[in-house]
C-alpha cells in the first residue's frame, strides 16, 4: 500500500465531499497488528476535528479508496447519527430490549446507507472503481447460513 498515494485520495474526497474548510480533519495509520478494522475514526463534533485511522498492517479490505469514502462518509452523516442515538437513548430505557433492537436497526441501516453512499461516489469519482470484498471472506456461505434449520411444512 502505497502511503503518499493512499494520503492524496484521503485530501481528494475530504474537499471533494466538502468536509474542509469547516472541520480540521487528518488522516493517521495504525500500525497494531491486532487492530480488526480496516479504517475508523475519532471526532469531536463540538471542536469540529475528525481522525481517520487507516489499518497499515493488516487491512481487511483490498480498495482503500472506497475504506477512505466510507469513513468520510460517516463523518459527513455524524449530525444525523448522533440526533438519532439521542432519539433511541431518551425514547428507550438503557438496556430494554426494545433499546438494543431500535439500536442495531439503526445501526445496520446506518453502515448500508454510508456503504451504498461510498460506493456511488466511489464508481462517479474514484480512481480504482474496484469494491472491497475483504468482509465476504469470513462470511458464512448461503447455503451454511440455513443449516440446521428445519423446513416449513
Amino acid at each position: 500500500m502505497d502511503r503518499q498515494a493512499v494520503t492524496a485520495l484521503f485530501e481528494k474526497y475530504v474537499k471533494k465531499l466538502r468536509i474542509t474548510p469547516a472541520w480540521d480533519v487528518k488522516l493517521e495509520w495504525v500500525e497494531d497488528p491486532a487492530w480488526p478494522k480496516t479504517g475508523d475514526f475519532k471526532i469531536d463534533c463540538d471542536d469540529r476535528k475528525a481522525v481517520l485511522l487507516l489499518n497499515a498492517v493488516c487491512p481487511k479490505q483490498e480498495n482503500m479508496e472506497e475504506v477512505i469514502l466510507h469513513e468520510l462518509m460517516h463523518i459527513k452523516m455524524y449530525p444525523l447519527d448522533q440526533v438519532t442515538e439521542s432519539l433511541i437513548a431518551n425514547c428507550f430505557e438503557e438496556g430494554s430490549a426494545a433499546s438494543r433492537f431500535a439500536c442495531q436497526q439503526f445501526f445496520t441501516a446506518l453502515e448500508q446507507t454510508v456503504e451504498e453512499l461510498a460506493k456511488c461516489f466511489l464508481l462517479e469519482f474514484g480512481e480504482n472503481k474496484t469494491f472491497s470484498y475483504g468482509r465476504c471472506g469470513q462470511a458464512k456461505s448461503f447455503n451454511d447460513l440455513y443449516e440446521g434449520l428445519s423446513n416449513i411444512e
